[in-house]
């Protein structure tokens, strides 16, 4: 047996004390240790009633979930001004309690995809107090600006009430962070063109962002630091003298007025608690320009203005909907910013992505939307990988890792580890295997790579196989049939020849399992058919497993 524990140069990161929650490292804390978001996020009306809470609260247990992320609605909240009612995030926090999960509080306040439906009737009705943005034609939208201090002051106030409440009521530590906002965003325009709006506008760049973007120039966004290079990289001016014309510029100042909104309910946040606290995007796919998608977000290409504006906002966070899920989180997975999906459309290619991003980019979760209303099993693809999750975590944090995602577009990833040549491949690419003509039907797959050791890895996951060879150049070239006899020269196929030289072999491969002492527990050896004859590890289309591979040289 082998046990796996932090290192003590990594676990001496961890041993002061900490609230129930915070964010250290670029890692979610939770008692102390590091934690990752096994979650799912409920529709929008999910949590509107105490039935649906506590069914979805119960029936989601089973999918090896840890967290849920749940709206908390203004209008609900603060029904009247100055009246507020806590009995849902009561029912949240109660059901939390009573099958032992997490929660993420979302507040849907001044803005939910873009739109100000969930602000109280007596903010909607006011549009004289609590005024609406314009587009340049002057047409008034169904969303509340940014640039009126009533509103931030309206949604500031009940912000607060939920984070006091919160801290009084969660004495066993469930709620472990908060969204502040959902997908905020500027629709028809790039920017507010309100009276407000426009008076700002005409101040000219704040210094305090120039000053951000010349002591982050080495590490800024390159799409923002082109547009202030190629305007001479000025240390202030009106917008279109730092940034240049178009909406482009409109984008960036409107980022700037949100980033700055949120920063107020962040920083009342963390003078209440030190739960971490994270804005999430609609993004901008499909090419669409700046109000087409929802202008002036939590965008990977303007992350260094929300960064500059809302320094207590913890994370940025991509909601991906639209293909490209390897480019999306890639965007979001930077030095200064930890990733976490707190949506992704729920499907059969989540269990795989999750796995992908905790190895690839040591995420710190994920969470498919409407979670309550797709398979709820535990039998379901995102159910088997929360349960390898659930056991191969410390084992991730403590030691190397990586990841691979699998299609029939993108069916092998190569990863170097010194010497060391691992080539990772879609299940169907196996040449006898006959679901891989269907080519229409290839599921996508993927593993989570951790190094325990030299020539010692777990690679966990679905559809994979798994190949090990010298990293000079060298490579097994022979084409072999299932039985493991050479296909070379057979119905046309040219034989092939290797020079020799320091092979990769397998010692040997085992299925196990991890419990929750870090023991591992073999529960299959592999080898003969099962490993080629000793040629590659496999997990089966199909099979979520853990395996423990260990190698040799000869």
């Amino acid at each position: 047996m082998k046990r796996l524990i932090l290192s003590a140069c990594l676990f001496s990161l961890f041993i002061a004390a900490f609230a129930e929650s915070a964010f250290d490292g670029g890692k979610i804390i939770v008692d102390g240790k590091p934690f990752f978001i096994r979650g799912g996020e409920l529709g929008n009306s999910g949590a509107s009633c105490a039935e649906d809470i506590d069914d979805s609260f119960r029936r989601l247990k089973q999918m090896h979930l840890n967290t849920l992320l749940v709206p908390v609605y203004w209008d609900m909240l603060e029904p009247e001004e100055g009246k507020y009612d806590y009995s849902q995030v009561d029912m949240i926090i109660a059901a939390a309690e009573r099958e032992d999960m997490r929660v993420v509080p979302l507040w849907f306040g001044a803005w939910k995809n873009s739109m100000s439906c969930y602000a109280p009737a007596y903010v909607k009705v006011d549009t004289a107090r609590y005024p609406r943005v314009r587009t340049s034609t002057g047409k008034a939208l169904e969303i509340a600006s940014p640039f009126y201090p009533a509103i931030l002051e309206a949604d500031k106030r009940a912000f607060g009430e939920l984070c006091r409440y919160i801290e009084r009521r969660d004495t066993s530590g469930r709620v472990i962070m908060l969204q502040i906002e959902n997908e905020v965003g500027m629709l028809e325009d790039a920017r507010d063109h309100s009276a407000a709006a426009d008076a700002e506008y005409s101040r000219g760049v704040p210094e305090r962002l120039t000053s951000w973007l010349k002591a982050h120039k080495r590490d800024m966004h390159p799409w923002l630091l082109s547009r202030w290079q190629a305007n001479g990289c000025k240390p202030g001016g009106t917008w279109e003298e730092v940034f240049g014309e178009g909406i482009e510029t409109d984008e960036i100042f409107q980022a700037w007025a949100y980033a700055g909104y949120v920063q107020q309910l962040a920083a009342l946040a963390k003078s209440i608690d030190s739960r971490p606290v994270y804005v999430n995007a609609a993004l901008n796919s499909r090419g669409r320009k700046p109000g087409q998608y929802p202008s002036a977000g939590p965008l990977a290409h303007l992350k260094d203005v929300w960064k500059a504006a809302a320094p207590d906002v913890d994370m940025l966070s991509p909601d991906i909907y639209d293909s490209g899920f390897e480019s999306w989180v890639e965007q979001y997975a930077m030095p200064d910013n930890a990733l976490f999906v707190p949506e992704a459309r729920r499907s059969d290619s989540n269990g795989a992505q999750a796995l992908y991003i905790l190895g690839k980019h040591n995420a710190v979760g994920f969470s498919p939307f409407s979670i309550e209303n797709g398979n709820v099993s535990a039998d379901d693809n995102l159910a088997h990988a929360y349960r390898i999750i659930d056991q191969i975590y410390d084992a991730s944090v403590a030691n190397h890792t990586d990841g691979a995602l699998f299609d029939f577009s993108n069916p092998e990833t190569v990863i170097a580890d010194g010497d060391l040549r691992m080539t990772l491949s879609h299940f169907y690419t196996l040449p006898w295997d006959p679901a891989a003509a269907d080519t229409a039907n290839w599921p996508t797959t993927g593993c989570i790579i951790i190094k325990l050791a030299p020539m010692d890895y777990i690679i966990a996951g679905t559809g994979v196989v798994a190949k090990f060879e010298d990293a000079s150049g060298r490579s097994d070239n022979a084409l072999l049939g299932e039985d493991g006899f050479s296909l070379d020269g057979e119905a046309g196929i040219p034989a092939k020849t290797d020079g020799g030289g320091r092979r990769i072999g397998i010692l040997d491969v085992a299925r196990i399992e991890i419990d929750g002492r870090g023991e591992m527990r073999v529960r299959r050896r592999y080898n003969g058919d099962e490993t080629h004859q000793g040629r590659h590890a496999r997990i089966p289309v199909g099979k979520w497993e853990i395996l423990r591979v260990r190698l040799y040289d000869y």
